[in-house]
């Protein structure tokens, strides 16, 4: 698909401005590494755009401040100052990763995650930001802890031009059914598989 070419004429009548309105649902899914920092690599594009941004981490501690969120909180700061590119909101949600693998031990989490999906829910009906960056929010819908019929009837039926990038594993099916873009990042090879621990300015 080279410079964004398309592989085939859409037969759905619309103009190609027309067609580039449309909102996207993105989703990065997948065993591989890549998901979240794709996201944060579009967000910064819909920065330059001057698009209203909300990143919403639904597993990431606010207390685990990574490189990507300080870099695009810097940009929200530098718009709030000159104006320039667009407004940056960063909710961090989650407990960290201590818990990861025993999604049933932490009930408190899962009311976070309800409070978390509640948030961007009312945001998208009076349609607040451009951009959602709801990353790790498979996670939540795989546990049980969010209803998957509900997020993906409010993801499917949002209001407007708002786009939305969902990152995590085990993207569930009826998801990946109303996504206009589905990457699935394959592993074939990371360090975590021989017991090297993650590294500054490739993990966070």
């Amino acid at each position: 698909m080279p410079e964004g070419e398309p592989v085939d004429i859409a037969g759905d009548g619309l103009t190609t401005k027309e067609r580039r309105l449309l909102p996207a649902l993105i989703v990065n899914t997948g065993e591989g590494k890549g998901k979240t920092t794709a996201a944060m690599g579009l967000a910064l594009r819909a920065w330059h755009q001057g698009w209203s941004i909300g990143v919403f981490q639904f597993i990431k501690s606010g207390k685990w401040v990574t490189g990507e969120r300080a870099a695009l909180e810097a940009l929200g700061a530098e718009h709030e100052r000159s104006g320039t590119g667009g407004e940056v909101e960063w909710y961090a949600t989650g407990a960290g990763r201590r818990w990861v693998r025993k999604p049933g031990a932490e009930p408190g989490h899962a009311h976070a995650a309800r409070e978390a999906w509640a948030e961007v829910a009312s945001r998208l009906a009076v349609q607040r930001h451009q951009l959602y960056v709801l990353d790790e929010l498979t996670y939540p819908l795989i546990w049980g802890w969010l209803d998957v019929g509900e997020v993906v009837a409010t993801l499917r039926d949002r209001p407007g031009v708002q786009h939305v990038v969902v990152t995590g594993r085990a993207a569930p099916a009826e998801l990946v059914e109303i996504a206009t873009t589905v990457t699935e990042m394959t592993k074939r090879k990371h360090p975590f598989d021989t017991g090297q621990k993650g590294q500054a300015g490739v993990e966070w």
